[in-house]
């Protein structure tokens, strides 16, 4: 089953590539809506969402159970959490300074700019530091319960 990861992965920085999510100035041409707008990556996410939704909602939206039989994990929170909206306001706010988001950035390594490295680098980084984070958060739950 790696191969099928491999190549949908494969396919999906191919997509990166061809379409110009891996310019972070075409990025930042799209986010800037004050200036000169570029809205030709609209194409690339509404083609990205018409080849997406059709299967999602036929095929995957129905199941109880994923291809090979295990269980899907979903969410069961209801409402908005501060760490969601702090979480997206910083990816947001990275994502309109660099131009460079963490999909398109795995695929950019190919390249070997030193740049993409390092954002790469401070992203893993970051994820660990919120899971050190978490993680801590979690034991002080449990100590007061105790």
């Amino acid at each position: 089953m790696r191969w099928i990861a491999l190549l949908c992965g494969s396919l999906f920085g191919l997509g990166l590539a061809l379409s110009g999510m891996l310019d972070p100035a075409k990025v930042q041409g799209f986010l800037d809506i004050s200036g000169q707008w570029d809205p030709s990556l609209a194409l690339v996410m509404g083609s990205a969402l018409a080849v997406f939704m059709p299967g999602y909602f036929w095929w995957v939206k129905p199941r109880r159970q994923s291809l090979d039989g295990s269980a899907f994990h979903l969410s069961t929170k209801q409402q908005l959490e501060p760490s969601l909206l702090l979480g997206a306001g910083l990816f947001g706010i990275g994502w309109g300074l660099v131009g460079v988001c963490p999909g398109p950035a795995v695929a950019m390594l190919v390249t070997g700019q030193a740049s993409v490295f390092w954002f790469v680098a401070a992203l893993l980084i970051g994820i660990k530091l919120v899971c050190v984070w978490q993680d801590w958060q979690q034991r002080q739950l449990m100590a007061q319960g105790s």
